[in-house]
């Protein structure tokens, strides 16, 4: 089994333990509600959180369960805030498969360098699409997502202010209708009181539709 595979299986584990401490915040975790979460034999829960907690990640007591260390809190933090961060990605695609599926999926794919880009590319949102907390930025992104935070959606474009339109998370259909208004890749639209304006035009779009614009202002 290559390293990566089963780095993946780690991450697994560490993102269910953090799961379980947002609903109790520091209670043990015994290796048969692991397993039976993440529909696994209780022997190979008991492998893996052994060598978890060899490594450092979590404090393990036999036959009272496991819980996060301080840097398996980090990492389960940090699987759980790209998994949800690829959730909202992909409920603004025009994206048709199993979302949390996908998400599960996308989260391995993710570095730093794609979470700050995935952040900033969603204005850093606080909850997912069901309304869960999205854990914060560890502070090495946190700092990057700072100095770099000119993207923002259409929806979120303050009154008076203009931006450059940079994506369109939109299918084809709507890049249609929205090239016939005059909003393409590399325009330039404010926000007024009344709506959007471009090329000197005024245009109503629904918040649906503006929340999938992003612009760089």
């Amino acid at each position: 089994m290559g390293s990566g595979h089963f780095q993946e299986f780690e991450d697994e584990y560490l993102e269910t333990l953090y799961e379980f401490h947002e609903r109790l915040p520091g209670q043990r975790v015994r290796n048969g509600d692991l397993a039976k979460y993440l529909d696994v034999s209780p022997a190979s829960a008991t492998e893996m959180v052994q060598r978890l907690a060899k490594n450092g990640y979590v404090d393990y007591v036999p036959y009272k369960g496991a819980s996060l260390t301080p840097k398996g809190l980090d990492h389960g933090m940090m699987m759980k805030r790209r998994h949800r961060l690829a959730e909202v990605l992909l409920t603004l695609l025009p994206f048709e498969g199993d979302v949390h599926e996908t998400a599960c999926r996308l989260e391995h794919a993710f570095n730093d360098d794609l979470e700050i880009c995935i952040s900033l590319l969603l204005g850093n949102p606080t909850l997912d699409p069901s309304g869960r907390d999205i854990p914060p930025p560890n502070s090495r992104i946190s700092d990057k997502v700072e100095q770099q935070s000119n993207l923002v959606s259409l929806k979120k474009l303050p009154n008076n202010q203009s931006g450059e339109v940079i994506i369109l998370m939109t299918s084809s259909e709507d890049n249609k209708v929205l090239g016939n208004i005059g909003i393409t890749v590399g325009q330039k639209i404010t926000r007024t009181n009344t709506g959007y304006m471009c090329q000197g035009n005024i245009l109503q779009i629904s918040e649906e539709l503006a929340e999938r614009i992003i612009l760089r202002c």
